[in-house]
């Protein structure tokens, strides 16, 4: 297998760094994980604040599973009203993994027709190898994500991912 594995030890860890970083930035009042993989961490940071208002956005990018699984030419969104109206709150856009940036850039844009009042977005990780040089840097003050648990230049296979 040409990926790294991650152990539910790492995911703690990674998940447990993250909720530091937005506790000092103040806790939100909403969790939205990206459905499928960012539910997991978005489920494990939403215990960590001590937020139980978790809600679910359906919108993929990659056309299966496995390692270096091709992608659609932009990312899918289903469901489109399963986060429901977020008027004037304070939402944390949570996802695993963040390639190229598509997923979570479509993601905040949906987001923004339920009027929140700010979002943030966190990663579990960032993989550089994926970044589209056209995007410009994938840290610094222009980030992709407010919150990275981990940069990476390979394909990872998470916990919830391993047979």
């Amino acid at each position: 297998m040409d990926a790294d594995l991650l152990t539910w030890r790492d995911v703690a860890g990674i998940t447990e760094a993250l909720a530091a970083a937005v506790i000092a930035d103040g806790i939100p009042d909403v969790v939205v994980g990206i459905l499928r993989g960012g539910m997991v961490p978005a489920v494990l940071l939403a215990h960590h604040l001590g937020v139980r208002d978790v809600r679910a956005l359906t919108i993929t990018h990659t056309q299966s599973d496995g390692v270096n699984a091709p992608k659609a030419e932009r990312p899918v969104l289903t469901n489109p009203d399963s986060v429901g109206r977020l008027d004037d709150r304070d939402v944390l856009l949570v996802d695993d993994v963040v390639g190229s940036g598509d997923t979570l850039d479509a993601a905040r844009s949906h987001l923004a027709h339920s009027h929140p009042g700010s979002v943030r977005t966190a990663v579990c990780l960032l993989n550089l190898a994926n970044w589209p040089t056209t995007r410009g840097p994938a840290s610094g003050d222009g980030r992709i994500a407010t919150y990275v648990g981990r940069e990476i230049r390979r394909w990872v296979v998470l916990p919830w991912e391993q047979p």
